[in-house]
């Protein structure tokens, strides 16, 4: 991939913008040399970093590599046996406690990013050379006492002669005899050491050394006799203070240069985490995505594909609201540009400035972003092809110096790429053929594009050449592109179309800049019957191209309709569903009241059974059965039921419904196996196999609810749903709580196994609804442990 053609779409800029979102020099070198990948691997890599990264971000935003310094020099410095200063050796102590930090906060969530969990994992953990420094140099960069004993016990001993020296000069100075002699009662320091200013004219009153002078000549800084031994004693102390710190800092100096690889590979997995987060960081502020990346497909993938054609190269380029990262996002107007099964090349024309080298350098740079594992400016389901090579002629690349005119330069790039370009590359020309006689340039750019063809190389080509759009027009594999120009206002909209051919639109635009109109209908019966055929084809092609968009996006309309009529009617399905299930849960407490009552009424009949009955109880007591059997017994005639015929089933039919041991009417089908049945006032959903046909019954509106006493069977204590669907499974759990209900269960079980849980789940949820349950719990390990639900009914 060349660096010339990096240049001419101005990826460094790219780089220099994500080098300013590091935080250390390390990380701001790798920004610099961060270069496209040709490899899916690598790029795949690259950009699930660049994901993770950004993800960590925005869930910990604190995280960051603040104190990190570059340590190569001072390591470097370390391995010449050059002794570290303590503030370089602060540098040290803080970049390494930042790594342990980052280290500490990142290699435990390997399984959500385990790509910078691994980097990570590089940084060393240094065992106590932090903490040596520390404990050897303060915040201040001071080597502190506790540095070693020696230099604690030094230190003790300065303090005590300074101590000393200062209470004898302060003696000497304080005596009345001497006040005279000095010039100022200060006590001063000349070279290291302690001294007292004395008046010239009193040289010799005072026994000492001169050590300096004023300017004027009139004081002499003596250090007097009486305390030479103690100043002696006080600089070489200071002396010993001085060898000891330096000792202690070569020991520290050697420790570093111990660590030298493992600082250097520190060094290297921070600089690579201090990219990733640039990477994130500057993925932020372009609010760019991850791109799909798919791989080329092979010759047998093409072939298997009915599709795409055999000559295209297998490549995929989807940008969707793509915008070009070095324009101001206000002012930047986002392209959709692809390419697809039927097609490799695009021809991209339309009027000056008008967009075309904008769209070719936004192809060009986010195809090397991405390779680069950068996140591109554009919207959600871009795709692209990881490319061999991005190859771009774009500009005006004339040479005075080297005597190439346009042509020649634009045509010495050309020659360039097409000797390195093939199969897996990118290539984006602006302007081919341009620069030279018009008739020998479309020529040669129709020969150039064609030769690319052959060759089955992914191709973006910006022409004024009409030639060109009608080649693209005829040409399998070849596809039209504009850039949309407002004619009215003279501004180009920097809108892509793909499919239509676009129009320079010269002497429209020079008619509205006030060219004489004249002339502009000269030069217009100057065009030939095959320009103006050209443009009437262009025109009625946008027509029909503008047509269609108006179709579509009625249509889409249409849909985003439907879908919200459907979901209107679910939910007033649901409602409904809602409402059949409190009607039943109202009809079984009535039938529960009623039942009691009816058992009351046996219980006093039989208290008046129990003595010997007279004719005259047993009469009475024949009669108040009769009025209770009435009572259970329904008043209508027996049904008559027959089974469902498939084929013969028709809407309108009176059919009986067994699970709610209600009659209603057939009124529609959702499938071969449910249909929709009006019950009453309301429409409930019910299996046909759960269905029996009325005999007899005429074919009319909905019938009146009732509930028949017909005695009922006892259900079994336990459900079993293993094996079951879902939905299968809510149907039958309802049809056994309501049986369970009626005769009386207060404790059952539920057993759906263990599973994976998901049918678990779907029970406890429909029991935490369901009206008639009390409660539910886990089963005990002798009820089946999480296999089994035991469920609580109402009294």
């Amino acid at each position: 991939m060349k660096i010339k053609s990096w240049q001419v779409l101005e990826y460094p800029k790219i780089l220099n913008q994500l080098a300013d979102h590091t935080s250390f020099s390390l990380g701001h070198e790798l920004a610099l040399k961060l270069r496209p990948s040709p490899r899916d691997d690598v790029v795949r890599r690259r950009q699930q970093e660049t994901s993770e990264a950004r993800h960590l971000l925005e869930i910990k935003p604190t995280l960051s590599l603040g104190g990190v310094t570059n340590l190569r020099p001072l390591v470097k410095k370390a391995r010449l046996h050059s002794t570290l200063t303590p503030s370089e050796l602060l540098d040290v102590r803080t970049t390494l406690s930042a790594a342990r930090s980052l280290r500490r906060s990142i290699a435990p969530l390997d399984e959500s990013f385990p790509i910078l969990a691994t980097r990570a994992e590089e940084i060393e953990a240094f065992s106590d050379l932090p903490e040596q420094i520390s404990h050897a140099v303060n915040d201040r960069a001071e080597v502190v006492d506790e540095a070693s004993p020696t230099l604690a016990q030094i230190r003790s001993q300065i303090t005590e002669a300074h101590e000393e020296l200062q209470d004898r000069l302060e003696r000497i100075v304080s005596s009345a005899a001497n006040r005279q002699f000095l010039q100022e009662r200060i006590i001063t320091e000349r070279h290291g050491r302690y001294v007292i200013p004395l008046k010239a004219d009193f040289k010799g009153r005072i026994p000492g050394v001169v050590h300096d002078q004023s300017a004027s000549g009139a004081t002499l800084f003596i250090e007097p006799l009486a305390t030479l031994d103690l100043n002696n004693r006080w600089r070489q102390l200071l002396i010993e203070e001085e060898r000891e710190v330096e000792r202690v800092l070569r020991q520290l100096t050697t420790r570093v240069s111990q660590e030298e690889e493992s600082i250097s590979r520190t060094l290297r997995a921070l600089a690579s985490l201090d990219l990733a987060f640039a990477k994130a960081r500057y993925s932020v502020s372009i609010r760019g995505v991850e791109p799909e990346l798919v791989p080329f497909r092979t010759k047998a993938q093409q072939q298997a594909n009915s599709v795409r054609g055999p000559r295209h190269p297998g490549s995929t380029l989807r940008l969707i609201q793509a915008r070009h990262p070095l324009l101001p996002p206000s002012e930047v107007v986002p392209i959709d540009v692809h390419i697809s099964d039927e097609f490799f090349i695009l021809v991209i024309s339309g009027p000056n400035t008008g967009g075309k080298s904008v769209c070719l350098k936004t192809v060009g740079l986010l195809a090397l972003m991405a390779q680069a594992g950068l996140h591109i400016p554009a919207a959600d389901g871009s795709a692209l092809s990881v490319f061999r090579g991005v190859y771009a002629d774009i500009g005006d690349e004339q040479s005075i110096e080297q005597s190439l005119s346009t042509f020649s330069s634009h045509m010495t790039r050309i020659v360039d790429i097409l000797s390195h370009a093939y199969r897996k590359s990118l290539i984006l020309l602006d302007e081919l053929g341009a620069g030279t006689d018009p008739v020998e340039g479309s020529a040669l750019a129709r020969a150039i594009l064609d030769h690319l063809h052959k060759r089955r190389i992914t191709t973006l080509v910006a022409t004024h050449y009409s030639d060109l759009k009608v080649y693209a027009h005829a040409t399998s594999g070849v596809q039209n592109a504009s850039v949309e120009f407002d004619v009215e206002t003279l501004a180009p909209t920097f809108k892509l179309a793909v499919g239509l051919p676009g129009r320079s639109n010269a002497l429209a635009i020079a008619s509205r800049l006030g060219l004489a109109r004249k002339i502009v209908t000269q030069a217009a019966k100057s065009l030939t019957p095959e320009d103006l055929e050209v443009q009437s084809l262009l025109t009625d092609i946008k027509k029909a191209r503008d047509e269609a968009l108006v179709a579509l996006r009625s249509a889409e309309e249409a849909q985003v309709e439907a879908e919200r009529m459907k979901g209107e009617l679910e939910e007033q399905l649901l409602g409904m569903d809602e409402e059949r299930r409190s009607l039943l849960n109202r009809a079984r407490q009535q039938a529960r009241l009623e039942l009691a009552q009816i058992r009351q009424e046996l219980q006093a009949i039989s208290r008046t059974l129990r003595p010997r009955p007279r004719p005259q109880q047993l009469t009475e007591a024949k009669a108040r059965l009769k009025e209770v059997e009435e009572t259970i017994e329904p008043r209508e005639p027996p049904l008559k039921l027959s089974p469902v015929d498939r084929e013969k089933l028709q809407i309108g039919q009176s059919v009986w419904v067994e699970d709610l041991r209600q009659r209603g009417q057939l009124t529609a089908f959702f499938d071969e196996e449910v249909v929709e049945v009006s019950v009453g006032k309301f429409r409930v959903k019910a299996k046909i196999d759960d269905l029996e046909l009325l005999e007899g019954e005429p074919e009319a509106g909905p019938q009146d609810t009732y509930l028949a006493a017909k005695p009922l069977t006892p259900p079994p204590m336990a459900l079993h749903l293993r094996g079951h669907r879902a939905q299968e499974a809510i149907t039958e759990l309802g049809k056994y709580l309501d049986q369970a209900y009626v005769s009386h269960l207060r404790e059952v079980r539920i057993i759906h196994g263990k599973g994976t849980g998901t049918l678990r789940q779907i029970v406890r949820e429909e029991l935490h609804r369901h009206p008639l349950v009390e409660s539910y719990r886990l089963g005990l390990p002798e009820e089946g442990g999480d296999g089994v639900t035991v469920v609580e009914l109402n009294d």
